[in-house]
């Protein structure tokens, strides 16, 4: 499983450098990610390795790159 979530990671840094901010929903199609469940463990990664700002806009979240 930690192969596959540093894979997506890797997916998800690569669609926020190219494209700038974007909401979950679009980042999931954008990476083919396919549950919540491994797109959250995608952005705790991310965070972890402080790479990441969430947003929150109304009921959308937002990712950026730091």
């Amino acid at each position: 499983m930690t192969e596959k979530i540093g894979i997506a990671a890797g997916a998800v840094w690569t669609a926020l450098n190219e494209n700038g901010a974007m909401n979950v929903k679009n980042l999931k199609k954008v990476c083919k990610i396919k549950t919540d469940k491994e797109l959250y463990l995608v952005m705790g990664w991310l965070l972890r390795e402080d790479k990441l700002n969430v947003a929150e806009e109304g009921k959308e979240i937002t990712l950026s790159l730091k």
